[in-house]
């Protein structure tokens, strides 16, 4: 056995994959028979989805197979990305993109009766993240394999994903998102590769054989993690890379003792208890139940993760000194920050190593990157709680922070207060274990994304830190995959973009500047407006579909999507419609371009302003849309259950893209980047990645407005009073009046006053600050938008100078800089990748 399983290892089997049409078609009816177990004449539209997706994985594998060899032959140094959110968006178009077989699919589905939109339109999306850090991690992996770097990415197989979101009665209403309950085609199970995750219970402290002092950590329970792995394709090469996800199950699924004796829920307590684990994304963190389970689910991938790169690296080395040669370890943002205490774990009480070896080969390996510059987002945990979790991480953090301190103190002698904000516990109130800190500490690498996000982290929430290592600090701004979100979301601007400076733009978007001359260009100005017409069309009949609403798509589409929230300012978005809808009234702005205003995102369950945003939404639009005076000069629309799969269809049809979150609290953003690149212009705030898209594009191609980020930070100094603001605007007057009078809540005018007070009591997003800047902002949108030539030629230029915002730029950057790595291409017999 051991013989056969090296002839595998060092000879992979070699399979024939015909992408023919006709192999295709043969595949696909012997996956309907064998996976489905179906005859044509009785398989469901899903069942085609299911056998095509397999087909397709088939050919996915090969590649993976073949990648994986490779890497094991050559030892090859890897990244391990860990996050606790992965949105992978639908799997199937993006595969047969990356495979280049998308004519021969589309062909061969065809001569079958069956339609390959319809097919894709079957796949359910795994609800794997909350937004934009999420679907960041998709389009690193993404790039990473199109890059030709070995990689793993790490994370979470919840059960739940974040809830599918209906609108009933104007209010958002959360439903269970079922992802996995018709199957999952793309995964791979491997029950046969099990982790056990330790936790609560208490240490014991001695001395070993040597004389060495070595602390048991004795557990009260424990669960096992399982993983089930999706290979990520690259394009156009013979890569792929695998994302890993997690689910915990029981040690024994069933007590048969307490069965027996009659009793049935004691039988499967261990079961339903560890399973709850992986059980739903994000579980409501208000009850201390919920918190415990949420540091639960962080530790329990984190611990499976670096047990599993340790068995990986264990394979070929068992110098542990060697492990930052072989690994580096990415933690996006600090979800996964226990991994530092963890390693740490592992090397001292696992592998026996003293600390300050075990020290030097975790700080080499972990490298963090930030996400936010709000404090609140910043997670800490209470020290109680996270000492009844994981005593002897508790144990290893005091330890880390006693060290840290001394060395904190040997720099900056007698200085109370940065030792203080330092720590890693924060002592202010309850005592809490500050995960932002202790990512720092533990990471040789520390990094921003976007130029004015690391700036303000170097200014403010980690300032002290660069202070201390100015060295580990770096920008790497955010990008997005265009295979995704140009050539797989939007085919008629990529095929046009394509017949104008050939295909090799998909892998270097610095290309894309050879679309600047066809600014000028009548003929190419009037393709490019037909493309985006089409977008439009297409997206008015989904909107018809899911909403039962008609849109106009000659109107100038000014869309806005993203997660709900304060700082995002959907609301400062809802006061210049409620602006734009009384002038109108009024017999003003009669000259200004009808618009179609499409919101989309997901409110937090336990968010009551989110909400109520939501709710204003849905509640202007109920008057606006019906209004006859109006006559469709604007309409209203929330489009529900915003995700990756609608997003698809959103980011090609917007006309104008709203960026316009308060300067200096979004970190980057990317939905602005795909917007652009898909032509929309943006109106936006100097905030996250808005500043480096409106230096790339040109100011004069951008909509820009509002206090910039010192101009915000010295507002606060001055005491702002958002009260002499309202004071001072009589249109913001008679806007928020017809909110707080009832017009947009059905008479009742105590609907909206949570969020009419907080916006006069506080505004901690400056949305009365900017009103007046941003409509008359939007006052110049509408004039351009008249002006078609100049209009689509702004938009031209916008997809020619976006070509930095490509995830392949960011992951080079950190491969680069960060990670230390190479890539390593693989070939695959029998296969060419050849793609333009």
């Amino acid at each position: 056995m051991e013989k056969f399983r090296g002839t595998i290892l060092h000879h992979p089997p070699s399979h024939c994959f015909d992408n023919s049409v006709e192999s295709i078609k043969a595949d696909l009816t012997e996956k309907l028979f064998s996976m489905r177990a179906k005859f044509p004449e009785v398989a469901t539209l899903n069942d085609y989805y299911l056998a095509l997706s397999y087909v397709v994985r088939d050919r996915v594998l090969h590649r993976w197979i073949h990648s994986a060899h490779t890497y094991f032959q050559q030892a090859s140094r890897t990244v391990v990305y860990l996050s606790a959110e992965y949105l992978m968006g639908p799997q199937l178009g993006n595969n047969i993109l990356n495979l280049g077989i998308r004519k021969q699919v589309e062909q061969a589905v065809a001569e079958m009766g069956l339609s390959l939109e319809d097919l894709l339109e079957q796949e359910e999306e795994p609800g794997l993240g909350n937004g934009g850090l999420g679907r960041l991690a998709a389009c690193y992996l993404d790039s990473l394999a199109t890059l030709q770097i070995p990689a793993f990415g790490y994370g979470i197989r919840y059960e739940f994903g974040i809830f599918d979101q209906q609108i009933k009665d104007g209010w958002q209403v959360e439903v269970t998102d079922r992802w996995l309950r018709l199957g999952n085609p793309w995964e791979v199970p491997h029950p046969e590769r099990r982790y056990e995750v330790r936790f609560g219970g208490h240490t014991e402290a001695g001395y070993d054989a040597q004389g060495r002092y070595r602390v048991r950590w004795v557990p009260e329970r424990s669960v096992m993690g399982t993983p089930f792995d999706t290979p990520v394709l690259g394009y156009g090469v013979g890569n792929a890379i695998i994302l890993r996800l997690w689910q915990a199950e029981a040690r024994e699924s069933f007590d048969f003792q307490a069965f027996n004796l009659g009793n049935y829920y004691k039988a499967v307590d261990d079961k339903v208890m560890s399973e709850n684990i992986t059980k739903v994304l994000y579980p409501n963190d208000e009850p201390e139940a919920g918190r415990r389970l949420r540091l639960e689910q962080q530790y329990f991938f984190v611990a499976c993760s670096l047990a599993d790169m340790l068995r990986i690296f264990f394979q070929r080395d068992t110098d542990l000194d060697r492990l930052p040669d072989k690994f580096v370890v990415q933690l996006n943002d600090t979800h996964p920050a226990v991994a530092v205490a963890e390693m740490m774990r592992l090397l001292i009480d696992d592998n026996g190593l003293e600390w300050d070896r075990a020290w030097k080969i975790t700080t080499g390996v972990f490298a963090y990157t930030n996400h936010t510059l709000l404090p609140e987002a910043l997670e800490t945990w209470n020290v109680d709680l996270f000492g009844k979790v994981l005593p002897r991480h508790l144990e290893i953090i005091y330890e880390i922070n006693h060290r840290f301190l001394m060395e904190v103190n040997r720099f900056f002698p007698g200085d109370a207060g940065r030792l203080s904000r330092m720590s890693l516990f924060s002592e202010a109130g309850e005592k809490r274990v500050r995960m932002a800190n202790l990512a720092c500490v533990g990471s040789r690498a520390i990094n921003g994304v976007a130029a004015l996000h690391t700036d303000l982290l170097k200014q403010t929430v980690l300032k002290d830190f660069h202070e201390l290592w100015p060295e580990k600090f770096s920008n790497k701004t955010n990008g997005v995959t265009p295979r995704r979100f140009m050539a797989l979301a939007n085919p008629g601007l990529a095929d046009l973009i394509t017949q104008s400076i050939g295909a090799t733009w998909l892998r270097d978007m610095d290309r894309l500047k050879g679309l600047e001359p066809f600014a000028r260009d009548n003929a190419f100005r009037d393709q490019w407006a037909e493309v985006k017409h089409q977008c439009k069309v297409r997206l008015a009949a989904m909107i018809r579909k899911k909403t039962g609403m008609a849109v106009d798509p000659d109107t100038l589409f000014d869309i806005q999507v993203k997660r709900i929230h304060e700082y995002k300012r959907q609301h400062l978005n809802v006061l210049n419609i409620i602006t734009h809808y009384r002038r109108l009234k009024q017999g003003l702005d009669m000259d200004a371009p009808a618009r179609t205003f499409i919101f989309g995102g997901k409110a937090a369950p336990g968010y009551v302003l989110a909400k109520l945003m939501i709710r204003l939404i849905t509640g202007v639009a109920d008057v606006v849309n019906h209004d006859p005076d109006i006559n469709g000069r604007i309409k209203v629309v929330f489009y529900p259950d915003f995700n990756v799969k609608n997003a698809q269809h959103i980011y090609p049809a917007a006309d104008l893209s709203e960026q316009i979150s308060t300067a200096g609290k979004e970190a980057s953003g990317t939905g602005n980047m795909k917007f652009a690149l898909n032509g929309a212009l943006t109106i936006g705030t100097l905030d996250g990645a808005n500043v480096e898209i409106c230096q790339a594009v040109g100011p004069e191609n951008f909509f820009l407005f509002g206090l910039t980020a010192d101009q915000v930070a010295a507002t606060r100094q001055a005491g702002y009073r958002p009260c002499d603001v309202y004071d001072g605007n009589e249109e913001l007057r008679a806007a928020m009046g017809m909110i707080s009078g009832g017009l947009f809540s059905g008479g009742d005018p105590g609907m909206f006053a949570p969020l009419i007070d907080s916006l006069l009591n506080e505004d901690r997003f400056m949305v009365l600050a900017d009103y007046a800047a941003y409509v008359q902002c939007q006052e110049q949108v509408g004039r351009a938008f008249l002006k078609p030539d100049h209009w689509h030629a702004m938009s031209i230029l916008n997809v020619a100078r976006m070509g930095m915002f490509s995830s392949d730029r960011s992951i080079a950057e950190y491969c680069r800089d960060i990670w230390h790595v190479e890539p390593v291409p693989v070939v695959v017999p029998d296969e060419t990748c050849d793609i333009d």
